[in-house]
């Protein structure tokens, strides 16, 4: 027999900055964790910091034009006016639960530039330690809150439904036991898809079961095929890959290959600054043609390692690299979803009952390919007002339809997959290369059943294989021209991907 609760709030499946965020805002909410608190989410490893115009030289507007150049003609203006009209609010917000942003003498935001930013206006903790810092400063903010349960190492199986497809609760393992939670709403902040890929600089815990779980319920899903790559992590054969976050081409660190060679000014005028696709596809390029690829900051940082950038230097030395006088061996490695569960701007999504924030969802903002720390950033700003949304739902919707948990993926088949995505819906995709990912996916489903993370798998690779050009995090060598600007939706029709373009 399994337990069934009933709780009278937001059920919020999935516990970094958007996950929190949604709680605080939702007042009274029950936060499942499938690993401890601050732990297995991608907020926690963020570097860089969050981006907003806080500065008397910047504007939203200004911050509104970097974000959708760098969304390659896909982003919703909509979204992306929201996000940097209501971003400086939110990092000011985050401030005040004391997330210790480096300040200047007179009190104001230390602020870093980064690729694709016209102005300088990424704020940070110190150096290299912002997510860490700002996840530490919500999840006080959570456990002094009396009304915000949090159950850590607890898994959704599955999105609980009623006959008429709205979303009634989830169906949980906790302690190892199946227990039924029944809620107004769900909210689904469940992260990304890095740990389907074998190069990622994302927990390995985040491998695209929410996204999963949402599809097989019937919810529409928005640009799957958009992954960014971030350019430089750290290849030390370590698994998650440290990431060498972009703030140090900021400060100056240099691109050369094993000849010692400034490779850059080969494939972009903006040299290291350019965006993170052109800074990935070059990389590649440089290591496919047996170059090499290193990150220099001996000149641009040199002996301040240790102090302006502590994560980036520990990772190198446990690797056996000093980065004050060697250069930092370099690789692209899965580091965003810009698809996901498309919602409104108030993290609603298709089903009734079913809301989504941060990098699971899919708003529209971040188009085809993220600015640099504009990640943190929406997922504050759209995850407290999914919390807010979430917690005002008023319908109850009747008996779920169905108790059964979906299967998981054997860790021996889900490895064989990482290699697999790695190899051909990577940095540089193909026809042949996707089809043949697309026979290797879809012989897992007969195998193992209705796994999320296969469903997630293959929900991108029919996008990519259907995206017949180029654009953003989506590279077709076999077509690499540019076409008519329009986003992808996918619906699950009996476990089959139903893939449609539609214009917004």
């Amino acid at each position: 027999m399994i337990e069934r609760v009933t709780f009278d709030g937001p059920v919020i499946l999935g516990a970094g900055l958007a996950g929190l965020t949604a709680a605080l805002a939702a007042v009274k909410a029950l936060v499942l964790s499938p690993t401890p608190l601050a732990t297995g989410c991608s907020s926690a490893w963020a570097q860089g910091g969050m981006a907003a115009a806080l500065s008397g030289e910047d504007s939203p507007a200004l911050h509104a034009a970097d974000t959708i150049a760098a969304g390659a003609g896909l982003c919703d203006p909509k979204a992306v006016e929201l996000l940097t009209r209501e971003g400086p609010q939110a990092v000011r917000d985050l401030a005040a639960l004391g997330a210790p942003f480096d300040r200047q003498a007179d009190g104001g935001f230390v602020l870093s530039l980064e690729a694709a930013h016209a102005k300088a206006r990424v704020a940070r903790v110190g150096g290299d330690g912002a997510g860490a810092a700002i996840m530490a400063a919500v999840i006080a903010a959570v456990r002094a809150a009396p009304t915000i349960e949090v159950r850590e190492n607890t898994r959704a199986r599955r999105l609980l439904q009623d006959a008429a497809g709205r979303v009634v609760g989830v169906l949980a393992e906790i302690d190892g036991e199946l227990v039924e939670i029944r809620a107004k709403s769900v909210i689904l902040a469940t992260g990304g898809i890095g740990g389907l890929y074998a190069v990622t600089t994302t927990p390995a815990e985040v491998r695209g079961e929410g996204l999963g779980l949402a599809a097989l319920a019937g919810a529409t899903i928005a640009d799957p095929e958009f992954v960014q790559f971030h350019p430089t992590a750290i290849d030390i054969g370590r698994d998650p890959a440290p990431l060498a976050t972009e703030a140090l081409r900021g400060e100056g660190a240099i691109l050369r290959n094993t000849d010692g060679k400034a490779f850059m000014a080969d494939y972009h005028p903006a040299k290291e600054l350019a965006p993170r696709d052109v800074v990935a596809r070059a990389i590649h390029a440089e290591r496919a043609a047996g170059r090499g690829a290193f990150l220099d900051a001996t000149a641009a940082v040199g002996a301040h390692f240790p102090h302006e950038f502590p994560a980036v230097f520990e990772a190198c030395q446990s690797g056996g690299v000093d980065p004050r006088r060697e250069m930092i061996p370099v690789v692209p490695a899965v580091h965003y979803h810009m698809g996901g569960v498309a919602t409104d701007l108030d993290g609603r999504a298709s089903l009734p009952g079913l809301y989504a924030a941060g990098e699971c969802a899919s708003t529209g903002v971040q188009g085809a390919n993220r600015l640099a720390s504009n990640s943190l950033l929406e997922a504050a700003v759209f995850g407290a007002r999914a919390g807010r949304a979430a917690a005002a739902e008023g319908l109850t919707g009747g008996e779920p339809v169905s108790l059964e948990p979906y299967p998981d993926l054997p860790d021996a088949a889900l490895q064989t997959l990482r290699k697999a995505m790695s190899r051909d819906a990577g940095v540089i995709r193909d026809a042949a290369g996707l089809t043949r990912l697309l026979e290797q996916i879809e012989a897992l489903e007969p195998a193992y059943g209705p796994c999320p993370t296969v469903v997630t798998a293959r929900l991108i690779v029919e996008g990519a294989l259907a995206r017949r050009e180029s654009r953003g995090g989506h590279y077709r060598a076999d077509f690499p021209a540019t076409a008519e600007p329009l986003r992808t939706f996918v619906t699950l029709e009996s476990a089959d991907a139903a893939v449609r373009y539609a214009a917004e």
